[in-house]
């Protein structure tokens, strides 16, 4: 029995325009460009403040069925209606927008999530190779011959120490500052003395 070794034919092809092509990583100041772009587009609501958004979080924690059937109140009675201001399908088209909307929250959410997981793993991975610079620099700082690398580790031990350093507590609440009328008044010879 003979072995047959076939060897792979090459063939090149170029890629069509309806191919995925292959997508290189943005950089992080293109995406912050495309993120502001997208949020130029988006409608402008005003800024909450943090007892508005209190407050709003509150009442949306209404139960979904609830929601509906409040909304359905709307549609039973033109009274209701009348007394809301709102037709029933000004409502319902609200209540669609809103779960739509919901939907961008939830994958920019989930963009957020990612990017800080990626930048997390980043920081994470500089802390690594920042400790093990230091140890190996400090083991080569020992040397006489590695005089270069001494400065650095000392300004390394340095900066570590003042990052870890606490600031004082005063022993004792700083008295009020005095103002003059103040002032005089503590000046003042106290009658009976």
């Amino acid at each position: 029995m003979k072995n047959i070794i076939q060897t792979p034919t090459s063939t090149t092809t170029t890629p069509t325009a309806d191919a995925p092509q292959p997508t290189t990583s943005p950089t992080p100041e293109a995406l912050v460009d495309q993120l502001r772009t997208i949020r130029t587009q988006l409608p402008e609501n005003p800024p909450l403040t943090a007892r508005q958004r209190t407050a709003m979080k509150k009442r949306v924690q209404t139960p979904d069925e609830v929601l509906q059937a409040s909304i359905n109140v709307i549609g039973v009675s033109d009274v209701v209606a009348s007394a809301v201001g709102q037709p029933l399908d000004t409502v319902r088209s609200l209540q669609d927008e809103s779960n739509r909307w919901t939907a961008v929250e939830d994958e920019l959410k989930a963009l957020l999530n990612n990017v800080s997981d990626a930048n997390l793993i980043r920081k994470n991975q500089l802390a690594l190779i920042a400790g093990q610079a230091y140890g190996v620099g400090a083991q080569l700082a020992r040397n006489p011959a590695n005089v270069l690398v001494t400065p650095h580790v000392q300004e390394i031990k340095r900066l570590k120490k003042a990052a870890n350093r606490k600031k004082p507590q005063p022993a004792t609440p700083e008295a009020p500052a005095t103002t003059p009328a103040t002032q005089q008044h503590m000046d003042a010879p106290k009658v009976g003395a």
